[in-house]
């Protein structure tokens, strides 16, 4: 075998995740050193990812935008199947309220998808003959979901002839987390300015954290013959072979016995396989909760704090492997649809919130507002990150309501996979599409505003 630089197969993975790595303590370094980035908070792997791009475009680094793509793809799956396997606190708060956090999560889904489709049928049917119409859906995939399913989904939607698709879906997820911080922090200094909330300036500062943060009881003694992190990684690893061994059963299967369903289907079992991963994640959880209440098993596998740890990291390298591949040039002819999407996103999401937020969250509407703004066009950190800026103590259940939201939106939110192909189909199938948004809209509404104003108080 030749180990020498020549061999790219051998040394190209390095590479790349090498340069994600000084991306990261570069853009790291900015955020401490610079107070005008730091007071924007936008995530650290967001501005990696926009210097690694920058680096590109003025040719002074060269990215391989395969061995970055399937990071950003498996990126998602991994993070995804790491923060379900975590075992539950015990402290999930009120479950009506985590139902109604997932359906508010699900219905600004439903408000991005209605409004990007809504603009791109229109420029389609006037001044945009031949924008692909189903292109706007991609507004959810990137302010909702992120930049690993916005590039899933972007990708599935080139090869059915949207060229540019998938720079299209990941430059809308990085404009997205410049909403959730630059929006986000202009509107929180809106409401400190009128005297709703009080805020704080962010701090840099590190936590402290107990010897429980890092091991609950009855979990694998650090000194056992196989190191703990190494067990995290084994079940987040053997979740994902099954999502994948599952996923080609199932496509396989399809691809004999109805060939044109499977043409339709696959790639979107594909391309939403975390939704796979983390039911196969819950899945095991349970099992093993139940091999201990039984006493089967005698010891705890996970450790939340590793898990965490992992599913951090994945998102990290996804944010960055998905931002560097954006092509500029794609975008070339899309940028009317773009800036359209972009701002009307920003503001009927957070206009959506206003509306959804005061009736789940009474006691802390504000809190519960900012947070889920944050997470609604970014990512959880995002929304955490405004959170700090008027609970930084963490005082209500907002936070907690970012995962418990996260977790029943997997859920509540799984038709969006049909719709995601059925807009795919044809223009009256994108139209189509708009009507469903809609009743669906309406029945997370509902759940919201189900049982009375039960959803907790100000802590």
């Amino acid at each position: 075998m030749d180990y020498s630089a020549a061999n790219a197969a051998l040394w190209t993975p390095i590479v790349q995740m090498g340069m994600i790595a000084v991306g990261l303590l570069a853009a790291y370094a900015l955020c401490r050193v610079v107070p005008a980035i730091r007071k924007t908070m936008v995530p650290a792997a967001v501005i990696a990812g926009f210097l690694l791009l920058a680096l590109k475009l003025l040719g002074l680094v060269r990215i391989d935008t395969t061995f970055m793509e399937m990071l950003t793809y498996h990126g998602i799956a991994i993070g995804f199947v790491a923060l379900t396997l975590r075992v539950p606190d015990g402290e999930g708060g009120d479950r009506l309220t985590g139902l109604k956090s997932g359906a508010i999560v699900v219905s600004t889904y439903m408000v991005q998808g209605f409004v990007g489709l809504g603009i791109t049928v229109l420029l389609a049917l006037t001044v945009m003959p031949d924008l692909f119409p189903a292109s706007g859906i991609l507004l959810p995939m990137g302010f909702g979901q992120g930049p690993g399913q916005a590039n899933n989904i972007g990708t599935s939607y080139e090869s059915l002839g949207f060229v540019g698709g998938r720079s299209f879906g990941v430059a809308i997820a990085a404009a997205g987390y410049l909403c959730a911080c630059i929006v986000g922090v202009i509107y929180v200094n809106i409401l400190a300015r009128q005297g709703k909330v009080a805020a704080h300036d962010p701090a840099y500062v590190s936590g402290s954290l107990s010897v429980a943060d890092f091991e609950q009881e009855g979990e694998v003694p650090v000194g056992e013959s196989i190191d703990r992190l190494s067990i995290q990684m084994v079940l987040v690893l053997a979740v994902y072979l099954v999502t994948f061994l599952v996923i080609r059963g199932v496509t396989g299967g399809l691809a004999a016995v109805a060939p044109g369903a499977a043409a339709t289907l696959s790639p979107l079992l594909w391309g939403f396989n975390f939704i796979f991963g983390s039911g196969f994640a819950i899945l095991l959880r349970t099992v093993l909760a139940a091999l201990r209440s039984r006493r089967v098993m005698t010891r705890q596998y996970q450790n939340n704090y590793l898990l965490s740890r992992i599913s951090g990291f994945a998102f990290d390298v996804m944010i960055v492997s998905a931002i560097a591949t954006i092509e500029p040039a794609d975008l070339s002819g899309l940028w009317v649809p773009f800036v359209l999407l972009v701002i009307a996103g920003a503001v009927l999401t957070l206009v959506h919130l206003r509306f959804v937020c005061k009736r789940a969250y009474p006691g802390y509407y504000y809190e519960g507002l900012v947070s889920m703004y944050g997470m609604m066009t970014g990512t959880i950190s995002s929304g955490v990150l405004l959170l700090r800026e008027i609970d930084p103590h963490m005082k209500t259940p907002a936070a907690n309501n970012l995962v418990l939201g996260s977790s029943f939106g997997i859920i509540l939110g799984a038709p969006i996979l049909v719709l995601v192909g059925l807009a795919s189909r044809s223009l009256l199938m994108a139209v189509v599409t708009l009507g469903i948004c809609a009743v669906y809209y309406l029945a997370m509404v509902a759940i919201v505003f189900a049982g009375g104003k039960r959803a907790g108080r100000k802590g």
